[in-house]
């Protein structure tokens, strides 16, 4: 335990300093924070000095001028005479944010969110130790340079609740897979899953995969407790629609925006293409610009790694599978874009402290896959603070031109990445290409099977 105290402090401060080497980084070229962060720092200005959500007197006041020196986009409606303004954005994130913005500005909130990238990684690290047996060594490697690398890395300093979600759904996880499920563990359970939804609303499907899970496994053994926390789920629910409906005047949050005036739901797209949208299935891994691989190419081994460890039909698990693949299938299919002003992956950032664990199991296994995974993090680190470096001097920002980076292997690896956008002809070809590249990584026994049987037939 010593030695896993050790590397969870080595592995969060390592996380912290990559993080904050950001912090100065612009957004775009005239703003450091931008599109939907203003939104999160204005709501908890608000909290913080006027113990509201209205920012009607922030947005007339500018003060958002010392972070966004432009005209800011309001993204609100008046809900009602008096002109109140409520940004649509869930409010657990301003709620946390609210006292060190109104402390130290927005400088605080950005430390406070490294400070939260920080534990998730020890959590990250301390999860893939203690509950699924990986060695701290091999952990702390695969986590701390995961973590060090984007996306994860990114979402430290930028102002979005990915972070803080991907700290409760993997405490989730922590608690879940514990051997046994004490009565506190359930409470803990029932505020963690009770959180994401306050985060956002498209945390709802992983938070109900936690609850699931919860109830599947402990009903036989301890029904009272297990009814117990269903109960409390269901009220906490009712809380959320209740405080939404008075509140926000709608369901979710999306009721106060003015890019959904015409219904809420809007933000799920206008007619959505459930059929174009399967492409994200690998666009979210293989995009040229929004991918995971080609900003940080350890992701290479997280397909392999998924088919690894579902090959091996272990029980303890199932959770991280159905968690990852719940993450993945609400960013294929529910959100609005693969692609938006933000930084590449922000819709997988919830779920990859699991996939990071599941990565860790195939390390565990494969001297070459660990091999692999310490020299694409390494590459992924660099190509954050390359181009941290880069937006802190003016030369890039973060969601206008990320993409036209000078870094070298990012460079590389966009050229021969295809663009999802445009999935036409030669693009085609690369997409093809890359799946093949990833099926014959994800079965080599099956290829070597096949390539013997093709020498041992007769001519």
């Amino acid at each position: 335990m010593r030695s896993l105290t050790s590397k969870m402090i080595l592995v969060a401060a390592g996380t912290f300093i990559v993080a904050i080497s950001a912090i100065n980084a612009r957004a775009t070229y005239g703003a450091k924070i931008s599109v939907d962060e203003p939104q999160y720092l204005l709501t908890a200005l608000s909290i913080a000095e006027d113990r509201d959500l209205d920012i009607s007197d922030e947005l007339a006041e500018e003060r958002y001028l010392p972070f966004h020196e432009i005209p800011l986009n309001q993204q609100t409606i008046d809900l009602n005479e008096d002109g109140q303004r409520i940004s649509p954005h869930d409010p657990l994130l301003p709620l946390v944010l609210s006292i060190p913005m109104g402390i130290g500005g927005w400088v605080a909130a950005k430390i406070t969110l490294a400070l939260i990238a920080a534990l998730t990684s020890a959590v990250t690290l301390w999860v893939a130790v203690r509950r699924f047996s990986i060695s701290s060594h091999i952990g702390a490697a695969v986590v701390g340079l995961c973590f060090m690398a984007p996306p994860l890395v990114s979402y430290g300093t930028q102002v979005y609740p990915e972070m803080p979600a991907a700290l409760c759904l993997i405490t989730g996880i922590g608690i879940l897979t514990s051997p046994t499920m004490s009565r506190r563990g359930l409470v803990g359970l029932a505020l963690t899953v009770s959180a994401l939804p306050w985060l956002s609303v498209k945390y709802v499907p992983v938070a109900g995969v936690l609850a699931i899970f919860a109830l599947v496994k402990n009903f036989k053994k301890d029904p009272k407790n297990s009814i117990a926390f269903g109960v409390v789920l269901l009220f906490s629910g009712l809380i959320y629609l209740i405080v939404h409906q008075k509140i926000y005047g709608g369901w979710t949050v999306y009721a106060s925006g003015d890019h959904f005036v015409d219904g809420e739901f809007l933000v799920v797209g206008n007619n959505p293409n459930i059929s174009g949208r399967t492409r994200r299935l690998s666009g979210l891994l293989l995009d040229k610009e929004f991918g995971l691989i080609p900003w940080a190419p350890v992701y290479f081994a997280f397909i392999p790694a998924c088919i690894s460890l579902l090959r091996s039909k272990s029980k303890d698990f199932v959770v991280l599978l159905s968690v990852v693949g719940t993450g993945w299938a609400v960013a294929t299919w529910v959100a609005l874009t693969m692609h938006g002003w933000w930084w590449p992956g922000r819709q997988v950032v919830v779920i990859l402290p699991a996939a990071i664990v599941i990565m860790s199991l195939l390390a565990e296994k494969s001297r070459r896959w660990f091999r692999f995974i310490i020299v694409g993090g390494v590459a992924g680190v660099i190509s954050w603070v390359w181009l941290a470096i880069e937006a802190s001097t003016g030369n890039r920002t973060l969601v206008v031109d990320f993409y036209e980076t000078t870094y070298p292997i990012y460079k590389a690896l966009s050229w021969i990445t295809p663009d999802f956008t445009d999935l036409k002809g030669g693009e085609i070809l690369l997409h093809l290409l890359w799946l093949c590249l990833l099926a014959i990584f994800s079965f080599p026994e099956k290829v070597k099977k096949d390539s013997k049987k093709l020498e041992e037939t007769p001519s």
